[in-house]
């Protein structure tokens, strides 16, 4: 595509009498789709459409071959841009309430988040299209953080015993070169090495519990989605029992779902207040081994009520033995957005803050569980 050609796609359809040549059959195609979407930018402001001649009219297309037409002309990252300004800029609700189209869209984690967004308007078959939807990102997810997690938890090197487990990432060099000194081959003065060592690898037997304690305010969903997401790969490692608790100004116990993210998640009511104070009393019911306990606080930290609450629960959690860290973000970016004077008061209190990405936070979670 020539450098005219994208100017013309950036500027529209209004750039077409300076902007030459006209643009190819596919290059029209394009041009028509974006204009489907982002034409509405104008309206309200007196400028009618048209219908470019020899392209299909905007008017006459559906949202499904709409759709259609942008997942065959762009490249996939463009129509995830495409698809989230449909539903955040220009309110394309057909793409949340036709099973046909919902089916089309392109599975994101962007995607996903305007899915919990609207959660309470999904209703039969679009439902179960978003169900089957959320999964594939949820397995994606799973998929690219779950060998990191397990590896973080396999334990650290135990330098005093041999595993007869070999393992690339245990491989004891120095000890090998001792065992294997009575292969060494004179003549070409080389080391047979017939029987490699390899570390075996400390296992704390005692059960450790996590408490991952989420706000499902609505800034937090990306934050939602991989909590949801790292719950389960948790709850299936041994010896960690895992609870997941959302809240925002009520809470649900969502620890019988932990081993399913995509019921988790459809559970998600994203919106409304935030009461911190009442959630962390929560939490300290559910506590087993205050000692061997992790409780995790993914919020933004936006107390709705006066923090006394909150501050007070958190010291008697630290107190107690419970090893604290409040998550401003949880997410692949860890960027948040928080209030920076609660978290501060949090940290008074006996909260380590800090925002973390999945694999970094299972990291810091095995140092602690392995460190007891």
């Amino acid at each position: 595509m020539s450098v005219l050609a994208r100017w013309r796609l950036v500027l529209g359809r209004f750039a077409s009498q300076r902007l030459s040549p006209p643009l190819s059959a596919r290059e029209a195609r394009m041009e028509a789709a974006l204009d489907y979407l982002y034409s509405r930018e104008y309206q309200g402001r007196g400028v009618r459409g048209r219908a470019p001649a020899g392209t299909l009219d905007p008017t006459q297309l559906s949202v499904p071959d709409w759709l259609g037409q942008v997942r065959e002309l762009f490249p996939r990252e463009v129509v995830e841009v495409i698809e989230k300004h449909a539903l955040d800029r220009y309110g394309l609700t057909e793409l949340l309430t036709d099973p046909e189209t919902l089916a089309k869209l392109e599975p994101s984690e962007e995607l996903l988040k305007t899915l919990l967004t609207f959660r309470g308007h999904l209703r039969g078959g679009v439902l179960e299209a978003a169900r089957r939807l959320i999964r594939q990102v949820v397995e994606e997810i799973r998929r690219q953080l779950e060998p990191e997690v397990r590896r973080a938890f396999a334990g650290r090197l135990n330098r005093f015993q041999h595993s007869p487990q070999p393992a690339a990432r245990n491989f004891d060099w120095r000890g090998t070169i001792r065992r294997n000194l009575r292969y060494y081959d004179a003549r070409r003065r080389r080391l047979l090495l017939r029987d490699p060592q390899f570390f075996a690898r400390n296992s704390r037997r005692l059960p450790w519990q996590v408490i991952l304690c989420v706000d499902q305010s609505g800034s937090m969903a990306g934050s939602v989605i991989h909590s949801a997401v790292l719950a389960g790969i948790l709850a299936g490692l041994p010896l960690l029992r895992v609870k997941l608790v959302l809240f925002d100004t009520s809470l649900v116990d969502l620890s019988g779902h932990v081993d399913d993210p995509v019921e988790t998640l459809l559970s998600v009511q994203l919106g409304g207040g935030t009461n911190i104070g009442q959630a962390l009393n929560y939490c300290e019911t559910l506590l087993e081994n205050p000692h061997r306990t992790v409780l995790a606080l993914i919020s933004d930290f936006c107390e709705g009520p006066p923090p006394g609450a909150m501050l007070c629960a958190c010291r008697r959690l630290r107190e107690g033995g419970v090893k604290l860290i409040g998550l401003a973000a949880l997410d692949e970016t860890a960027t948040p957005a928080y209030d920076r004077h609660l978290a501060g008061l949090l940290a008074e209190a006996g909260m380590e803050i800090a925002a973390l990405t999945p694999k970094h936070f299972a990291g810091w979670l095995a140092r602690v569980v392995q460190s007891r």
